[in-house]
């Protein structure tokens, strides 16, 4: 007959290790813990939890019995499922389920409209404690498989021989802060579909993504585990996979005809979703105890919030779980590359901030995350114009924040995520160049005049020659959401971001003779400095022109004569470096040099006989072609 295990943080006692503590993506941040091993659960302190993990099991796909059996687990892994402290079953019913009904209306014996967040993990047979990676532990390679484990690696790009090793549904370690499993949440949550896109993905953890859903979350949350299959050709996740997945009726497999990449593929997921909220998984992670039901109740406070779970490590070696710090959230460098940046402690103490409250998030990492339906879907989804993979976390996070919606990251939910140097998978166009412009598409469309920033931090060389596509659906989009500029983005939601318009601003100083250059009707000019002219005054942008309102300096059509031509934003012929060689060519930080390419004399340089401008060939030691702005904004 078939068991139901119940294993939470109320339930049985494991002696399972805490997690070690890590960065999210950093391995130089990983520590590990030492000492006592942290319990993963006592005896259960009520029968609430029983009723819910006798539900599991019954969507797992089994038949559904409660067990009252020694509060303490048996050697072989099993316990007890539904007793309290006494040992005694219990039949109350659990809290948003037999205690409320679909609409979250509640039932007699429901407390009033609210429950703890239910700590459950419900297995369809007993643990083994002593299987390899059970609570999370790392894993040895033995030395007579290091070679195989070696060339296995290629297939996911981390320890597939390992993942192979450890139980698809392998307990780990509640790595929530203190007091989330004591947080209430609301009866009538709302149910979600489950996304999952995959290409190609390991057996082993694509399993294992399912069964942490499907043994830790409320069933009657879940509507349906949707997993999209993006024209994979690995012979396991066809016939093989649909078999092992008709154990479980809330599993739907949609398979793809053609490789559509994992923007796309979740677009597909989302049109056939029935539940209220669509929550987006990669299909290599672990889902810990209690992660959904705190998710859910925030995008049930508000349809615009987007939550996200705090996004724990899967090591990629030894596949052990580890913790990650607190107060960290997503955030964004120049140009547009997502990372993660801790809470500064001062800040943390001045807010009085507990690890358990939630996070501002100026923008997702992208792979997690809940989401009302009917909002995804009014905000246009994702840009459907972005190809494959990149960019459409930055797209989705502009587009929230900006359109009157909110990110947050939610401590009380961990999901641990196994992440890879590099990306196994194949992309049907170079992958650097789909990336860059997938970017560039979300530059144009959400950034303003602040796009200057992201072209003038290392896409410049890209101007010319990317095609981003039609813009004219997602401008018009923006228009119809009334959505807010990204000067308020910065100011309001990331102001944290050093994001100046120009590089440098100000008069333009020679070192030798401490003129300035002066603009004159359409010439120029070199005179003696003026604070108060605004004919000196120029700006130095990310696009590397020297600007005076519309006009710009340029080389002239006579060779070594300078001069002023309209500004043309995207033109290299305008372009100057400056303070830009410093680790090249130190002796030219000063200099300012023409990016024209024809130019055999690049340098800008003051005539010290007639006071004219000129071009004449860089020379380090030259004080006639050293200059500076009066204020620079950024190196």
């Amino acid at each position: 007959k078939t068991r139901f295990i119940l294993i939470s943080k109320d339930g049985l006692d494991l002696a399972g290790p805490a997690a070690p503590r890590r960065g999210p993506h950093s391995a130089g941040n990983a520590t590990r813990r030492r000492g006592k091993h942290k319990k993963l659960a006592d005896k259960s302190r009520d029968g609430a939890h029983a009723a819910t993990a006798t539900a599991a099991a019954t969507a797992m796909g089994g038949r559904s019995r409660t067990l009252g059996a020694t509060p303490r687990a048996a050697p072989g892994g099993a316990g007890t499922a539904g007793t309290g402290q006494d040992g005694q079953e219990r039949g109350a019913a659990a809290p948003g389920a037999a205690g409320t009904g679909r609409d979250g209306q509640e039932r007699a014996g429901s407390s009033p409209g609210m429950h703890k967040v239910l700590s459950m993990d419900a297995t369809l047979a007993p643990r083994d404690p002593r299987a390899p990676g059970q609570f999370g532990h790392p894993v040895a390679v033995p030395d007579d498989k290091q070679e195989e484990a070696k060339s296995r690696w290629k297939e996911g790009n981390f320890n597939v021989y390992l993942s192979d090793l450890i139980p698809v549904d392998r307990a780990i370690a509640d790595t929530r802060p203190a007091g989330c499993s004591e947080q209430q949440v609301h009866n009538d949550l709302p149910t979600t579909s489950i996304i999952m896109c995959f290409v190609d993905e390991v057996w082993s953890t694509l399993l294992r993504s399912v069964h942490s859903v499907l043994s830790r979350s409320p069933p009657h949350l879940i509507e349906e585990i949707i997993l999209v299959d993006d024209f994979s050709t690995k012979e396991h996740l066809r016939e093989q996979l649909d078999t092992y997945m008709s154990r479980f009726p809330k599993v739907r497999i949609l398979r793809l005809r053609e490789r559509h990449g994992l923007i796309r593929a979740r677009l597909a997921g989302a049109e056939i979703a029935k539940g209220a909220v669509l929550t987006f998984l990669d299909s290599h992670v672990e889902c810990n105890v209690g992660w959904l039901e705190p998710l859910l109740d925030r995008v049930r406070l508000s349809r615009t919030k987007v939550a996200c779970p705090v996004i724990e490590v899967i090591s990629d070696k030894d596949m052990s779980y580890m913790t990650v710090d607190n107060f960290q959230r997503g955030i964004f460098t120049w140009p547009m590359n997502f990372g993660w940046r801790q809470i500064p402690q001062e800040v943390i103490e001045k807010n009085k901030i507990k690890e358990t409250d939630i996070i501002r998030c100026p923008v997702m990492a992208g792979g997690l995350f809940s989401i009302h339906k009917q909002y995804f879907f009014e905000l246009g989804m994702y840009d459907p114009g972005l190809d494959v993979w990149g960019g459409e976390n930055m797209e989705i996070s502009f587009k929230v924040w900006m359109c009157g919606g909110e990110i947050e990251i939610v401590p009380c939910s961990r999901v641990g995520h196994i992440f890879r140097n590099d990306n196994p998978y194949s992309f049907p166009k170079d992958r650097v160049r789909t990336v860059e412009r997938n970017l560039a598409r979300v530059a144009e469309v959400w950034l303003d005049e602040y796009k200057e920033l992201f072209y003038g931090h290392a896409y410049h060389l890209l101007l010319g020659n990317v095609d981003v596509g039609d813009l004219s659906q997602q401008i018009q989009l923006r228009k119809k959401l009334r959505c807010k500029s990204f000067r308020w983005y910065l100011e309001n939601v990331y102001p944290d971001l050093e994001a100046p318009l120009v590089k440098a601003s100000g008069p333009l100083v020679n070192a030798a003779l401490a003129g300035c250059i002066a603009v004159e009707g359409t010439s120029l000019a070199f005179e003696e400095c003026d604070v108060n002219s605004t004919n000196q005054n120029f700006n130095y942008t990310w696009l590397r022109l020297i600007q005076h309102g519309e006009l710009c300096l340029a080389p002239s059509g006579v060779v070594g004569a300078v001069g002023l031509r309209r500004c043309q934003p995207r033109s290299h012929s305008l372009a100057w470096l400056h303070r830009s060689l410093a680790t090249v060519q130190p002796g030219l930080t000063d200099h300012i040099i023409s990016e024209h390419q024809h130019l055999p004399q690049p340098c800008l340089e003051v005539d010290p006989s007639y006071r004219a401008l000129r071009l004449k060939a860089c020379d380090p030691t030259n004080p006639h072609q050293k200059w500076h702005f009066g204020r620079y904004h950024a190196d």
